[in-house]
């Protein structure tokens, strides 16, 4: 089974520009990209921050692109949406009893868990005591193992900007998790606008690129400024079997000459590797 992770698209009304980029044009493109090179998609997930400041056309122009997807798709809150906003333009969204979007879809390779972590103010995570019960009572009635899916996650990535704003029950969160260890295959975060896998306290974790803007790399600065850049959106396409989940970063907007690499029947390619150059293109120095 496949589906796509897509995070932090960041759409603005009007098809105005945020940072120098264009975030519904790049909106535009991934669903492009989707629907050209992975129509076998089950589902698409976008896990929060649909929107940057939350704004009613926001939303209006960031549905215009995504109900142009050929296959479904799901939506998640993330720090910079409007719950209330969302509900409007789309007023069959899924709520839980106390008005989180939040859902379980059943999909061919077992349960997706789609969580809220939105808090009220601010651009920390939480996840209050009536979110944990109903993610309690989700892995209760469920018998296969499932994907979890949140938009901020509950660890430290070393990045102190970004660490100051991840969830911040991190820890009764995990106490949830260890009672249902074996019904978490994975869990799949957004927030982080970077590429970032591992594990956290043995549950296998990734973190997706945002569409209009990333968060750069720097493990030195104190956590008064988020440091940025446009480096290339990505979404994820996650392959799922009875015994594996990969997770596969697709930077579909990438312009760098592309080639085969090596001819597995014919051999030796020194010659080959050797006098290969590509037009208008000059590699770094």
């Amino acid at each position: 089974m496949k589906f796509i992770h897509l995070t932090d698209t960041h759409v603005v009304g009007n098809g105005l520009e945020i940072y120098g980029a264009k975030p519904v044009r790049r909106l535009a493109l991934a669903v492009d990209s989707i629907n050209r090179d992975h129509v076998d998609a089950e589902i698409v997930i976008i896990t929060g921050d649909l929107t940057h400041w939350g704004e009613g056309d926001a939303y209006t122009s960031f549905l215009s692109e995504v109900k142009r997807l050929k296959m479904p798709f799901a939506l998640m809150v993330g720090n910079h949406d409007d719950r209330a906003a969302l509900s409007e333009a789309i007023p069959s969204l899924p709520r839980d009893e106390n008005g989180f979007v939040q859902q379980v879809i059943n999909t061919s390779v077992g349960p997706f868990i789609l969580t809220d972590t939105k808090v009220t103010t601010g651009h920390q995570g939480a996840y209050c005591t009536d979110r944990l019960a109903w993610l309690d009572r989700q892995f209760e009635s469920i018998e296969d193992p499932a994907l979890l899916f949140m938009h901020h996650p509950p660890f430290d990535v070393g990045i102190a900007s970004m660490d100051k704003i991840k969830m911040q029950d991190g820890d009764a969160l995990l106490s949830v998790l260890d009672r249902h260890r074996k019904k978490v295959r994975q869990i799949f975060f957004g927030h982080l606008h970077r590429m970032v896998a591992g594990n956290w306290h043995g549950f296998p974790i990734s973190i997706m690129r945002g569409l209009n803007h990333q968060v750069r790399l720097d493990l030195t600065s104190d956590a008064t400024i988020i440091r940025g850049d446009l480096a290339q959106p990505a979404y994820g396409v996650v392959l799922v079997d009875d015994d594996s989940v990969i997770s596969h970063m697709h930077a579909y907007l990438e312009c760098t000459p592309q080639f085969d690499l090596h001819n597995l029947v014919v051999g030796d390619d020194r010659e080959f590797a050797l006098s290969m150059r590509h037009e208008d293109w000059e590699d770094f120095g």
